[in-house]
């Protein structure tokens, strides 16, 4: 099984950066996600992850540091965290951080709060300062 990388792109669509570690099992998903076929992008991290819960069979720990995201995107996200549900009910160790600017907390809190409650996953905000 090989790392997936996948550089970003900002021009008329909004491609993030993804960067799945086989050996560290450390997923980030970066930058801003506003894409013309979001589904076709996001399937195969949906795959990528699923070989992983079956052939190396790790912890994860997914991070998400979106700071632009659009409501197609926001549907992909809540797949991944699905997905990532079903690995801890299996046993599977995951851990889930999202990043966020400091000011942009309270509005992010909400997010999570609803990503939380859809999935049933324990997400961490994490905040920085620009």
């Amino acid at each position: 099984m090989e790392n997936l990388y996948i550089e970003g792109e900002l021009g008329n669509y909004y491609i993030p950066t993804v960067d799945f570690n086989v050996e560290t099992g450390v997923c980030t998903i970066s930058g801003k996600s506003y894409l013309e076929d979001t589904t076709q992008f996001y399937l195969p991290l949906l795959e990528w992850l699923d070989k992983y819960f079956i052939e190396v069979n790790k912890p994860v720990e997914f991070n998400v540091k979106l700071n632009y995201y659009n409501t197609s995107s926001s549907r992909s996200v809540l797949d991944i965290f699905d997905l990532l549900k079903l690995y801890e009910e299996k046993g599977g160790q995951v851990e889930v951080n999202w990043y966020c600017r400091d000011i942009d907390v309270e509005v992010v809190q909400e997010e999570v709060d609803d990503y939380m409650e859809e999935s049933d996953l324990d997400i961490n905000i994490i905040p920085f300062t620009d």
